[in-house]
């Protein structure tokens, strides 16, 4: 089937009876309607005109396609009249996180997209280094990242969303002792010390005086939380935002007393013309990390 603009010069030569009176209507030239009404008659494979001299007459099949033709045309300007919805978004948007934030950032993207149908968005994991280049460059439109101290290029903005205080994890059947205590006698997972999260557990383990006996380095939460989980050792981690820890029949979390926090925040460039769906996606991420926003374990037990 044609374009609208076909549709409309069909109807254009059905009212005047002629090319050149058509013409004048949509504003073409005489052998611009002729063509449009040959390729017409092609696309549909039969006859609409009955040509008289310099008159033209809809045949039988013409007359007949007219009210359908009308239809179309008025459905199509309906379409047109209404008004757009004030806060519909549209457009792609490339995300990306940490790990332990692709899910909260999931769902916030999820959310985003059932409400505005138009939006393409696309989500990636990394580490936050990695992230941080990648919005730098333009690679990514925003990242949910590790803030780490520092200078950062001044073309970045910074939103703070949650912080995730340091913590000992160890395993269920461990004795009941004091984390310093703990960490004296027992086998010691460390996170990868050149990662900042490795940087704010040497500063943890500083502030506790002590130095454990490491039994190896690995530069993921989730590895060392496994191992942990199986009682090869302990581990001094940040509490990850949505851990279930707490309520893990094989883990025990600990509270150390004021405890290095490693905060999270999503990153992004200061100008560009993807500012506003970003701060859409930041304002669903901060609903969902409020207070009611979703079901989150309790955090953690004091040691005695």
């Amino acid at each position: 089937m044609g374009s609208i603009r076909l549709l409309k010069t069909f109807l254009a030569v059905a009212a005047e009876g002629s090319f050149a009176g058509a013409a004048q209507r949509v504003a073409l030239t005489q052998a611009a309607v002729g063509q449009q009404m040959r390729t017409f008659e092609s696309e549909l494979r039969r006859p609409l005109f009955e040509r008289q001299g310099k008159a033209v007459v809809l045949n039988d099949a013409g007359r007949e396609l007219v009210p359908q033709v009308q239809r179309l045309v008025r459905q199509y300007e309906q379409m047109l009249a209404l008004p757009a919805a004030p806060d519909a978004m549209a457009g792609s948007l490339h995300l990306g996180a940490v790990v332990s934030a692709v899910r909260v950032l999931l769902q916030a993207t999820l959310a985003l997209k059932e409400r505005h149908p138009a939006l393409d968005l696309h989500v990636s994991a990394a580490k936050s280094l990695d992230l941080v280049a990648a919005v730098t460059a333009g690679e990514l439109d925003a990242a949910v990242v590790v803030r780490e101290p520092g200078s950062a290029p001044p073309e970045l903005a910074w939103s703070p969303l949650y912080a995730e205080p340091m913590v000992l994890l160890v395993p269920r059947a461990l004795e009941d002792a004091a984390p310093r205590g703990l960490l004296q006698r027992h086998p010691f997972i460390r996170f990868d010390p050149s990662q900042h999260t490795g940087q704010l557990v040497e500063r943890t383990l500083r502030r506790l005086r002590v130095r454990p006996q490491e039994l190896l380095a690995l530069n993921t939460v989730e590895g060392i939380v496994e191992l942990v989980r199986a009682g090869l050792g302990i581990a001094v981690l940040p509490l990850l935002h949505e851990a279930r820890w707490a309520q893990d029949a094989r883990l025990r979390v600990l509270a150390i007393e004021r405890a290095e926090e490693r905060r999270i925040a999503l990153v992004h460039r200061r100008e560009g013309d993807k500012l506003a769906l970003v701060a859409a996606v930041g304002h669903q991420l901060r609903a969902r990390l409020a207070p009611g926003g979703h079901e989150r374990a309790p955090a953690y037990t004091r040691p005695p």
